[in-house]
């Protein structure tokens, strides 16, 4: 009879665990899932400056705050 109830405790602590592992790689997933969504994102925005050639601002005498912070002007 205590041979049975070690067993049965021994089984009901194995389910347990088996249950506590798979909440782990459910949680351990998802955060992986997460971080390759935003790496994902991070790569799709990679090449966003390769659309067109940097150019030179063009000078605009109506700009409401020219930039002025050139150094020994002021």
């Amino acid at each position: 009879m205590l041979d049975q109830l070690i067993a049965s405790g021994i089984v009901t602590a194995a389910a347990e665990a088996e249950s506590a592992g798979n909440y782990a790689l459910l949680i351990g997933g998802g955060i992986m899932a997460a971080f390759l969504l935003l790496l994902l994102i991070t790569v799709s925005f990679a090449n966003r400056g390769l659309g067109h050639d940097a150019h030179a601002e063009t000078v605009d005498p109506h700009r409401q705050h020219p930039n002025n912070h050139g150094g020994a002007n002021h």
